[in-house]
């Protein structure tokens, strides 16, 4: 996928070379006489600020922390992501959980499982202009919708659709390539796009496109229930290594607070690690991600990187309404919580 050219060459080196360097807390480790455990952590998609706690993670230091000496790589879509994962050539990575769910509906799936939840909410979005007389999502009824092959969001399409008395056949889905998402919105080809909230919206504004004619629909807003991307493990790596992912799972958590704490600082990690990263773009897409997506309320009340099991099963219902599973997975096939540290732990203000 050219997308994933995004991910800059120098950024990746960086990583390794941090990673490889004798740091103070390698030394740490070394005097304690503790190894440090290699995990290769596969992104499912280019980088983009919602990446930002990865990084910090790593800049300051939180892996090697916890005895990790972590590296990153990318694929070219969950799917791949997930057979990486499942194969062992990537000991853990971040997927979207709803292809996860669909994953484990194969036959011969492996049982990869997620362990932390970063998105509570997913990023799925129609992004529609106002002066197009769409304001809510039933507005969509006659308008076209310019949606990216592979598109994500359109999984649950149907039941979004049936949930909110919407006609499927009624709004005409105009199929186009990534690369030309915003353009032809921002041009008046269609009507509307489909994607994720924190990526469209901000590029279309980047693009000139008035604020007060651009409608964001979250699905979340309108009755989804699905949650967005996650940490996978790979099975064996898991049960031979728990507190290897436990660790990584602290780290993860230290670096989304620092994130939250310092979002400035956050995205100029990210936007470094972009072919001609733009940092205050990157900043926009943090605040959006951040309020969005990652710190909801219900993350405010139950702790980061947990999930309810009634909505994750509601989730799968809803998947259901477009994907005929030969063999459903239950909340327990998908999430295993056993590497969560404590709730007070886990609870960001």
């Amino acid at each position: 996928m050219s997308g994933f050219k995004t991910i800059a060459l120098q950024c990746l080196l960086a990583l390794a070379i941090w990673f490889t360097a004798p740091t103070v807390r390698e030394a740490i480790a070394a005097g304690s006489g503790t190894p440090s455990t290699a995990i290769h952590f596969t992104f499912d998609r280019p980088i983009d600020a919602s990446m930002a706690p990865f990084f910090l993670a790593a800049k300051d230091g939180r892996f090697g922390a916890e005895h990790l000496n972590v590296s990153f790589n990318s694929a070219s879509g969950s799917p791949e992501a997930l057979a990486r994962v499942a194969k062992g050539d990537s000991e853990l990575a971040l997927v979207d959980i709803n292809e996860l769910i669909r994953f484990r509906d194969k036959d011969d799936a492996a049982p990869v499982k997620a362990v932390f939840v970063l998105f509570d909410r997913a990023p799925y979005a129609v992004v529609a202009r106002r002066s197009r007389g769409i304001r809510v999502l039933p507005d969509l009824d006659g308008k076209t919708v310019g949606v990216a092959d592979g598109d994500l969001s359109m999984r649950l399409w149907p039941a979004l659709a049936q949930q909110n008395g919407i006609k499927a056949s009624h709004v005409k889905f105009h199929k186009i390539s990534a690369a030309v998402r915003e353009p032809i919105l921002s041009a008046g080809q269609v009507d509307a796009v489909a994607g994720f909230s924190y990526l469209s919206a901000v590029n279309l504004r980047d693009r000139g496109v008035p604020e007060a004619d651009l409608v964001v629909l979250r699905y979340a807003d309108y009755g989804c229930e699905a949650y967005g991307f996650a940490v996978v493990a790979n099975t064996a790596f898991a049960a031979a290594k728990p507190d290897a992912v436990k660790g990584f799972v602290r780290a993860l958590i230290a670096g989304i607070t620092a994130t939250a704490r310092e979002p400035a600082r956050a995205a100029e990690e990210a936007a470094s690690c972009i072919d001609d990263g733009d940092r205050n773009l990157e900043l926009k897409r943090l605040h959006a991600v951040l309020a969005d997506n990652i710190l909801t309320d219900e993350v405010k009340r139950s702790g980061l990187g947990g999930v309810d099991p009634a909505r994750l099963e509601r989730s799968i219902d809803q998947i259901a309404q477009d994907f005929k599973f030969r063999k459903r997975p239950t909340p327990r096939d998908v999430f295993d919580g056993e590497f969560l540290p404590p709730l007070a732990e886990r609870l960001i203000n």
